[in-house]
């Protein structure tokens, strides 16, 4: 029998537990030193919460081992987010700037052109940005005109040389050939936290409805963003259950973006206290830990981290950012550093601008970026 089904089993599990409770730190790094080169699907609730328990600075240590066997430690993607359609979203998430059902003072806009998205997406380029994520408040797509226009938008940004990302919420096998055939590189959809907390979260769509859109993806060549956000007053557990849906999917999401609540007046999570940014930082270890060829992303909510914060998440093996000319991600209830701001720490952390379309764990994008530019 191989090891990680022997790991993965209850009965050595039980017996691992009792031993670590005696033997402490020293028994759990030999078992991630075993594990550092295998890329698995059958992570247990177990041995996630053993990970959850190891000494901070320990956990943090192993993370940065694992960070460095798959991926370049020096390279940092940064990312720009355009909201293309602003607004007006019929959803009920708790935490979103955009639902109609609160009063945030975020407007409902229309689609937005396509030549400013171009002239967005330049600057961002000139700035060091490798992707553009395009977004917009919809519950799902709708086959149409302001579809086709996003489909368009999709191949102008990808003919200036960098990666396109889309969030436009749930899609059919139709909708994502569609996206594929327009050339996208990746497409978003979060879980966002574990399946038995979402209730509390959003009512107006199902856990099951994001699992099929991300198995739409799947079908594809475009590579799977997905994570979460934490901070919304969710267990411990629930967030490493999400780590466990993430972690069965396969391959493993080629993107996964933890996300730090941003509290927006209006929401029912507006009052929800801060996450001590020490769980922020085991979030970041964990997800680089079950997932090690992911790219994991530090995503909203970064901009309350100081910078030796930031630096301690990017040790921990989070190799991605998001960045912005207006300061403010998809809205402005929702901040983030300035592309000035991000080169000021990239720099003193003497890391380097990761390159379009250079992920060494995504061949199936780089397959068809090769087809796009022949």
């Amino acid at each position: 029998m191989r090891l990680a089904t022997l790991v993965g089993s209850s009965i050595l599990f039980r017996l691992w537990r009792q031993v670590v409770a005696h033997v402490g730190f020293t028994f759990i790094v030999s078992c991630f030193k075993v594990f550092r080169m295998i890329v698995r699907y059958d992570w247990t609730l177990e041995e996630l919460q053993a990970m959850q328990a190891t000494p901070l600075l320990d956990l943090v240590f192993e993370a940065a081992r694992v960070h460095r066997q798959w991926h370049n430690p020096r390279e940092m993607q940064v990312s720009k987010l355009i909201s293309v359609k602003t607004g007006g979203c019929p959803e009920d998430c708790s935490y979103c700037a955009q639902s109609s059902r609160y009063s945030t003072g975020v407007d409902s806009d229309r689609l937005m052109g396509e030549q400013q998205v171009l002239e967005i997406a330049e600057r961002a380029k000139a700035a060091g940005v490798s992707r553009v994520c395009l977004g917009a408040a919809w519950r799902g797509v709708r086959e149409g005109e302001s579809f086709d226009r996003v489909l368009s938008m999709v191949r102008s940004v990808t003919n200036l040389g960098m990666e396109v990302c889309c969030t436009l919420g749930m899609l059919n096998e139709r909708q994502a050939q569609q996206l594929e055939a327009a050339g996208l590189y990746a497409y978003n959809h979060n879980v966002d936290t574990s399946e038995e907390f979402y209730s509390t979260v959003i009512t107006t769509r199902t856990y099951s409805d994001r699992l099929k859109t991300l198995a739409e993806v799947r079908r594809t060549r475009m590579t799977l963003c997905s994570g979460g956000i934490i901070g919304m007053g969710e267990a411990v557990d629930d967030r490493l259950k999400m780590l466990l849906t993430l972690s069965a999917i396969q391959p493993h999401p080629e993107s996964v973006p933890i996300n730090l609540l941003s509290q927006v007046a209006g929401t029912p999570l507006a009052e929800q206290p801060e996450l001590p940014v020490w769980e922020v930082v085991r979030m970041i270890a964990i997800a680089r830990l079950v997932m090690p060829k992911s790219d994991v992303r530090l995503t909203a909510g970064r901009i309350k981290l100081t910078p030796e914060a930031q630096a301690l998440c990017f040790l921990a093996g989070a190799n991605s950012i998001f960045s912005s000319e207006t300061e403010f991600m998809l809205t402005k209830a929702v901040p983030s550093p300035s592309y000035q701001a991000d080169q000021s720490l990239l720099s003193a952390l003497g890391m380097t601008l990761r390159a379009p379309f250079a992920s060494q764990h995504a061949p199936r994008a780089t397959e068809l970026a090769a087809e796009l530019a022949a």
